[in-house]
């Protein structure tokens, strides 16, 4: 059982409906590389926050938290336990605590770091942002066009690199009275899932969905098509990798993803781990947290 089996059969258990947490299960189109819940597991529990904008909309974690927030209170309103699945940490510390008051950016600033950006490749301006600001180019992907830019923007605009505007914010005081699991499982078994579903993908036809894509117009440069799985493809498209390499390094850089995302979470010493076939003890887990309210 992974996070969406596992979210689906708490959803059950509580009476609640999930709302994703994933930056990719939001863009429409993009299914397979995403793992994006299937048609049946959408109609066994209502999803919110997946399928909601176009690969080349912009979007960030603030948008996020923005519209999510909306959905949760809608839920709380109408008596619904909302279930947050998903393994994108930022987006879920943004639901849970807000974001810090973005500093305005002059429109001007703005466009001249995007020419800048089509001039120089996002490679070049991440290293700019490794400059200025060592620890938000740390945590941002050198493919990240859109979060380089935006902290290249907050950086130069306001004079303190954007890493400083988080640490004041704190990120301390949440919304919501929240139960936080964790699914673990060993690393020798999450290794092997991760492989196993990359295999998967390719045979659901990742290849395919990705041609598609590219028929449709989109630029291979987008922060969506930047993504595990969908650069790795258009690499192979192009010319870039040979089909062994573009399979080798797409299920390298799954493993390498989920370690970063196991570093994120273990951090939060609130989180409460489970194994992926613990669903039941997390039901058992929310009831008493709701006894206790």
């Amino acid at each position: 059982m992974g996070k969406t089996a596992f979210g689906i059969h708490l959803a059950r258990r509580v009476g609640g409906r999930i709302v994703g947490a994933d930056s990719m299960q939001i863009y429409r189109g993009m299914d397979i590389g995403t793992a994006k819940p299937t048609a049946e597991e959408q109609a066994a529990v209502v999803h919110h926050m997946v399928d909601i904008i176009d690969p080349g909309d912009p979007f960030d974690a603030a948008a996020y938290a923005r519209r999510a927030d909306d959905v949760v209170r809608q839920l709380m309103r109408d008596g619904i336990v909302p279930v947050v699945v998903g393994g994108t940490g930022l987006y879920i510390r943004a639901l849970v605590y807000g974001m810090f008051a973005s500093p305005a950016v002059q429109s001007e600033l703005r466009e001249r770091l995007r020419q800048q950006l089509a001039c120089e490749g996002a490679a070049a301006m991440h290293a700019r942002l490794a400059a200025c600001d060592a620890t938000a180019a740390a945590r941002i992907h050198p493919n990240d066009a859109y979060r380089i830019v935006r902290a290249l923007e907050v950086a130069t605009g306001t004079g303190r690199p954007i890493s400083d505007h988080h640490r004041a914010h704190g990120f301390r005081r949440a919304r919501y009275r929240v139960l936080t699991i964790g699914l673990d499982l060993p690393r020798e078994q999450l290794y092997a899932r991760i492989d196993q579903r990359v295999d998967a993908m390719l045979a659901e036809g990742l290849l395919d969905e990705v041609r598609g894509l590219l028929k449709r117009g989109l630029d291979p440069g987008l922060k969506a098509m930047q993504s595990l799985g969908y650069r790795h493809m258009v690499d192979f498209i192009q010319g870039r990798l040979d089909w062994e390499e573009a399979v080798r390094t797409l299920k390298r850089d799954h493993r390498r993803y989920a370690k970063r995302q196991l570093t994120w979470f273990r951090a939060d010493p609130d989180i409460h781990w489970l194994a992926p076939d613990q669903a039941d003890a997390a039901a058992a887990l929310a009831a008493r947290e709701g006894s206790e309210v």
